[in-house]
């Protein structure tokens, strides 16, 4: 898991970690009601797009000058050259 982390955007990891979490969970209810395939591959879907949705609103950065938003990996406004801030 570790490996799957290096390097990623925000967004990445969080689809990472939410699709393996969903997976296990899927996997232990669907044990629970007799197919463990079928939760672990409705468990990993949920759990991947969920981390998905978090992982996108968590890495995005505003110009606080002119409201453009923008990538993680972008320091400065294109616009403007304003150093760019995260949003809380």
């Amino acid at each position: 898991m570790i490996l799957a982390l290096t390097g990623c955007t925000t967004t990445q990891k969080a689809a990472t970690v939410g699709g393996l979490g969903g997976a296990t969970l899927g996997g232990i209810i669907g044990h629970q009601t007799g197919d463990g395939v079928a939760g672990a591959a409705i468990g990993g879907v949920v759990g991947t797009v969920g981390g998905m949705v978090v992982g996108e609103r968590a890495q995005k950065k505003f110009c606080p000058v002119c409201g453009a938003v923008y990538t993680e990996d972008v320091k400065f406004c294109s616009k403007d050259g304003t150093e760019l801030k995260y949003r809380e």
